[in-house]
This record gives structure tokens, sequence and C-alpha cells, in this order.
């Protein structure tokens, strides 16, 4: 009887043990971002807040980026790459269905990518389809796209959340009601608070670790700090207020997460415009600006220097902040061989996000240290808009151009910064026609170099992309490689 009681007590024991073991994780997670999207339709509308919900969660495309920026495969498993690099042939994920139990054939790929090259097209990105010649059917899982030129950028290309694919069962109501392939399957949208998601149980690929994902809309700086700080949310991706930060950093419950965008930052300049026409003038403006000091003034020291329009992050960067360092002695001297000891006169065109508006202030002081008054305009973004990126009526503007690796535009001289030099727009030409790794990689620093020395613009800091998060969460991409909150890797450590 006593032995009998000793071992009912143990199995007892075990058996809460075990049960304290198996424990599951939480397995749902409320993410805020500040923008709501405007609908729900990737494919058009230039919003990037409609990535940050969609990309790769419910929507995928042939490729897909991965939180290096690499490009990886998507819906297609392979492809071949014909040798004059005209035509590519995709070879599709078998047994994929849309969230609506429909299969996905090649017939939807050709549909999507008709519909963004067609001439009614809404897609935002239309250029990315640009150079599409034809695109056919094959079989139900393989489809061939033909170029009409070759174009080393195409898989990159068709990794941008503007390029994934869609069901023509499924478009007339997909700003509304998306039903995509993801991992995640859209479930609500309660327009001003938040978008849930929920677990697709069909996926094709790894299933996603949450079984439920929430994204919650707030955009005021004091009440996404209160969020966070109440555990409202789980986290908080791009959160608005960086000099609250340091506090959540000395909070155990809480990671801070400082990654980086697409963002270029940078004082753009009229290139057109005298006397912004002269490169000596130009090179006099990049060696006036303290990036440091905008960037700890403004964004309370978060961003990365840059001297490039390219993002830090990507492999073929190039350090070149070193041909505009901070030295107002020389930029004094620089306006003098230009004709201008005395300085000059502009316009400084403000956009509304406070790191044109703070900075701003910051490179007013600095550009009047050396002579160069700017007359401020804070706009509206529907105003900077028609003023400064349609009308070209501006000297000198701040903004942060967050696409991906779109070093490309300075091959565009109607562009608002009206930039025209034919050798560059060769090494782009010649960029986009090449296959090879690593002769692309050679080419894209010479653009690099090349728009760096010309002083195109005064480049100022790559925008930092700061998360705070519970401690518990893994997961979370750090970097930006594209608007995205991706959480089909994210779960809740047990």
């Amino acid at each position: 009887m006593k032995l009998r009681k000793v071992g009912t007590g143990l199995i007892s024991v075990l058996a809460l043990v075990a049960g304290m073991g198996m424990a599951q994780a939480k397995s749902d997670l409320t993410l805020a971002i500040t923008l709501e999207p405007p609908h729900l339709d990737p494919t058009s509308a230039a919003a990037g807040a409609i990535d940050s919900v969609l990309y790769s969660n419910v929507f995928e495309g042939l490729t897909r980026f991965g939180p290096d920026g690499s490009v990886n495969p998507g819906l297609a498993e392979s492809w071949t790459i014909s040798d004059d690099g005209k035509t590519y042939t995709f070879k599709l994920h078998s047994g994929v269905k849309f969230h609506d139990g429909t299969d996905l054939t090649a017939d939807d790929v050709k549909f999507s990518l008709d519909r963004a090259r067609a001439d009614d097209s809404q897609n935002a990105q239309k250029a990315l389809f640009a150079g599409i010649e034809s695109v056919e059917v094959v079989d139900p899982l393989t489809v061939k796209v033909t170029l009409s030129a070759p174009n080393g950028s195409f898989l990159f290309n068709m990794a941008w959340g503007d390029a994934v694919i869609v069901a023509p069962e499924s478009i007339a109501d997909i700003k509304t009601n998306p039903v995509g392939t993801g991992a995640f399957k859209f479930a609500d949208w309660v327009q001003g608070d938040k978008i849930d998601l929920v677990k697709n149980p069909d996926y094709w690929g790894t299933p996603a670790k949450l079984d439920k994902a929430t994204f919650k809309f707030i955009s005021d700086p004091t009440a996404a700090f209160a969020a966070v700080m109440a555990e409202d949310v789980d986290a908080f991706a791009l959160f608005p207020a960086p000099e609250n930060l340091p506090q959540f950093e000395a909070d155990p419950r809480f990671q801070v997460l400082v990654g980086s965008t697409e963002g270029e930052t940078i004082l753009s300049t009229n290139n057109k415009m005298p006397p912004l026409d002269n490169v000596k003038v130009r090179e006099a403006i990049a060696h006036a600006i303290d990036r440091q000091a905008i960037i700890d003034g403004a964004m309370f020291g978060y961003g990365t220097p840059i001297g490039t329009h390219f993002a830090p992050h990507n492999p073929d960067y190039v350090d070149l902040t070193g041909n505009s360092q901070y030295d107002p002695d020389l930029s004094k001297k620089l306006l003098a061989e230009a004709g201008f000891p005395d300085g000059f006169k502009t316009t400084l065109k403000l956009p509304p996000p406070s790191y044109a508006r703070r900075g701003g202030e910051i490179i007013a002081a600095q550009l009047r240290a050396v002579g160069i008054e700017t007359e401020i305009t804070n706009l509206e973004w529907a105003q900077w808009l028609e003023q400064v990126f349609k009308g070209k009526d501006f000297g000198l503007t701040i903004v942060s151009h967050t696409e991906p690796m779109d070093i490309g535009i300075y091959a565009r001289p109607d562009y608002y910064f009206q930039y025209d030099n034919p050798a560059f727009n060769k090494v782009i030409e010649d960029l986009t026609a090449e296959n090879d790794p690593e002769k692309r990689s050679s080419l894209l620093k010479q653009a690099q170099e090349i728009i760096s020395k010309d002083y195109v613009n005064g480049y100022l800091f790559q925008l930092a992309y700061p998360t705070v998060a519970n401690a518990k969460i893994k997961g979370l991409w750090l970097n930006q490689p594209t608007q995205a909150n991706d959480l089909t890797a994210v779960s809740w450590e047990e």
C-alpha cells in the first residue's frame, strides 16, 4: 500500500513537470505600424503601407526579397534564362492554392503580368514590366516570359510587391478582400483601427508559426509610446518617436532592433537651376553639411551616413562619404572659385516628415555659415508632389527615397532633380543588359562613384528602421530591403 502511494505521487509529480514543459508559446501577435493602407491591392497603388501588411504574408511573387535584400525563389521554384538573356522560363511550385481554394497555375502568372503591363494598368511601378514583350503559358506549371531586350534586374523586379501574382477570379474585390497564396489569409479590416490575418492551414511552403497576426494603426508618437509601454501591442515597426528608444532599451521587457531601410535621405538639388547647375556650387553645399549633426539633431542618432544613393546594407555599397566630408572652409573656397565669394540665396522646400522638417532647420543653419541663405517653405505632401516632384519648382529639398535599389532614377533627365550625364546613363544601360553578377556589381559601384563625384545631391543618411518589440519575440526583420513586415518566420520563445 505504501509503495503504491509513493508510486502514485511520483507519477503525479512527473505529470505536473511534463505539463509545465509542454506549455505552449503564445501564438498570436499584434504589430503596430504608423500608416494605414488606403486599400489592399499592392498592384494598383504606390502606398508602401499596403506592402507593409501584405507583402509575403498574404501575397507572393515569382521571386521574393529575403531579409538581407537577396532575391530568392518565391512561387517559382526554379527558372532558366536563354543565352541571349531575353527569355525567362519559370517552373512553378506544384500544389499551390489561392486562399479561396483555387489552384495557382501559369494562367494566373500570365494574367498578373499582362494586367500589370497593360495600357490601362494602374500599377504604380509599371516601368518594372515595360520590357516584357510576351508571356506564354507552356503548361499548367510553366510560364515563359520574353523580354524585348536583356534586363539583368528582371528577377529583382519580380520580387517587388507590385509584381505579386493574383487570380482573375478574385480581382474584382481585391481592394477590400485580398486573396493571395501566402502563409497568412486576410480575415478582417476594421478601418481606422486594425487588419487581422490568420494562418493559412493549406500553405504550400513552410507554414507560419503564428496562428493570428494583427496590424494595429497608431500614427501619433505619444500614443505609440503609451501602447508599447502598456504592452497593448507586442511590437511596433518603424517606431515614430526615436527619442524614446533609450527608455525601451533600458527596459528588460523589450528589445529594440535598429536596422536600415532602402530610404536614402538626401538634400535633393535642382541640377538645372542656377547656380546649382554648377558642380562646384553643389560640391560646396556637400562640404557645408555635417551629416552627423543632422543625424543627431533630427533623428536622435539613428541613421547611417551615406555618400551616394545606395543602401549601406547592400553588398555592392561603396562608402563614398569621404568625397563630401564636412569642411566649411573648403566649402567657402569652392564658392569663391565658382564666382560666389559672398554666397547666394535659394529655396529649401520641406515635406512633412520629421527628418525633413527637423533636418531642414539644421541644414539651413549649416549653409548659412558658409554664406548660402535658404528660404524655407514647409509643404504638405500634396503640395510637395505638385511643386517639387512634378513642377520642379525648387532649389533644395529633403526627402527619403524608399524604393529598393533605385539608383537608376539618375539616368532619367526629366526626373525632378534633373541630372543628365551621358556617361552615367551608359552605365545604367549596360547594367540593365548585364546578367553576370560580378559585372553587375562593378557597374553598380561605377554608378555610385559617378553621382558622388558629380555631387548631384547632398547625401545625408540611410533612414533607420527602429522596431520596439517584446523581448520574447523572434524572427522579425532587422533591415527593410523592401517595405514589408514579413511575419512568416516570426514566433514567440517557448
